[in-house]
């Protein structure tokens, strides 16, 4: 049978229609089973929220207080919430705050620089709310959709929805765990640093922590620590909290800070309550900029950790925040197998002397 123009135009037109319908279908089910998940998940994602006290910007005052803020996920029963290093790194107080109004003060009990994640302990449960399920990073593959629960700017509660863009390890010599970050084109702000990346069933499968931005703002580039590297350095092995953030300086800075080796880690914060606290390490005490790099002077440089020497960075340059390099690796190692009642022992430069500081590892 031959089909007349009426004809062919009218099955041309269910067609079309049968398209938009499968459409609108496959559209809705997605935007139902999203649904579904952030339900499921979202009372355990919290803001952090943390103040420390550090040398203030203006010389008309000593001290001042910085407020940070940050997200984090509820993981565990008895209390413990994945977030950013670099939203706690060097806090003096933190608190995580949770959707139904439950403020409640943690302390940080781990973290990893490298890998930008850190671990606090609650000290309490909040009550009536489930914990995330840390899922297996390893299944998620590039094109998968995933979703971000966090509090960019503070607004908490936010949801942004993306698909995996991409996987990149970064570990550099084989006797290191390795780290890898998940790659995103979810909308990622200032707030969500810490915060859950989710697969659309609802299991954590990364912890936000950079995004990348020329604006300032989400432009679809933005980097979660991987959740099987988070448990692996803060969940299946002892973790522990150096709180102190620094630079290596080499060359013709370490010359000038008479320092008597080659390279050194030049402490700028402690966070109250570290192990760099403990130990009695001091921070900076003088702003300056050094090649284009604003950073504290008067602190201690930190020679070596429990017997590894500070070496200087394959990269050039005599200001450097070097956190992937195998001498990080190799002394992050080996504080995280001291046992409870091992001694730390740290070298410091200090007005030009040579100090041994002691602590005992009590956890």
């Amino acid at each position: 049978m031959l089909l007349t123009p009426i004809m062919k135009t009218k099955s041309a037109f269910v067609f079309l229609l049968s398209l938009l319908t499968l459409s609108a279908t496959s559209i809705t089910t997605n935007a139902q089973q999203l649904r579904d998940a952030f339900r499921k998940v979202s009372q355990s994602v919290a803001i952090v929220r943390t103040k420390r006290v550090e040398l203030a910007p203006s010389a008309d005052e000593r001290m001042s207080i910085v407020d940070g803020l940050g997200s984090g996920v509820l993981v565990s029963n008895d209390g413990k919430v994945l977030t950013a290093a670099h939203v706690v790194e060097t806090a003096d107080v933190a608190c995580v705050e949770f959707p139904d109004g439950q403020q409640i003060i943690a302390r940080v009990i781990g973290s990893d620089v490298r890998s930008d994640v850190a671990l606090l302990q609650l000290a309490q449960m909040p009550k009536g709310i489930s914990p995330a399920i840390l899922g297996d990073s390893d299944q998620v593959e590039v094109g998968d959709q995933i979703f971000v629960i966090g509090a960019p700017f503070g607004i908490s509660q936010t949801l942004s929805a993306g698909h995996l863009s991409g996987r990149h390890r970064l570990n550099t010599n084989e006797s290191a765990p390795a780290v890898e970050f998940l790659q995103t084109d979810a909308a990622i702000n200032s707030g969500n640093s810490g915060g859950p990346m989710f697969d659309m069933e609802g299991n954590v499968i990364g912890i936000v922590s950079t995004m990348m931005s020329h604006s300032g703002g989400s432009e679809g580039l933005a980097f979660a620590t991987a959740a099987n590297t988070a448990k692996h350095l803060l969940l299946e092995r002892r973790p522990f909290w150096s709180g102190v953030d620094g630079l290596v300086v080499t060359g013709g800075l370490a010359k000038a800070l008479n320092l008597p080796q080659a390279a050194g880690f030049l402490v700028q914060r402690i966070g109250d309550g570290s192990i760099g606290s403990r130990l009695g390490v001091n921070p900076g005490t003088l702003r300056a900029t050094i090649q284009g790099t604003d950073i504290l002077l008067g602190g201690d440089v930190i020679l070596s950790v429990n017997g590894i020497d500070i070496i200087a960075p394959r990269s050039s340059g005599s200001v450097e925040r070097v956190t992937g390099d195998e001498n990080y690796e190799r002394i992050y190692s080996s504080i995280a197998a001291l046992k409870p009642g091992d001694a730390l022992v740290v070298t410091v430069f200090r007005e030009g002397k040579v100090l041994k500081l002691t602590t005992t590892i009590d956890r």
